[in-house]
């Protein structure tokens, strides 16, 4: 997750409407997502999470989400490499 020191946000770059309605619909119909997405640090990770919130933090935008093994997770919306509904 994200720590708010953490977040690095001088480089965000704005994802596209499109992907980001795809974020607010599957929180507003609960559906789980398979997401891959980079590290800050440049490790990439896979996980199945069912998304929760959108926030907007430092200039960049974030997914608020539940991860398969019931964790929190914080994904700054420039860092998912991909997704899809399953």
């Amino acid at each position: 997750m994200y720590g708010r020191n953490a977040t690095m946000t001088d480089d965000y770059k704005p994802v596209d409407c499109a992907q980001h309605s795809e974020y607010e619909a599957a929180i507003l119909q609960h559906r789980r997502l398979r997401i891959g997405w980079r590290e800050a640090g440049g490790q990439s990770c896979i996980d199945t999470i069912t998304p929760l919130d959108l926030v907007t933090r430092d200039h960049a935008e974030f997914l608020v989400a539940t991860r398969s093994d019931g964790g929190r997770l914080e994904l700054r919306l420039d860092r998912i490499k991909r997704s899809e509904s399953i």
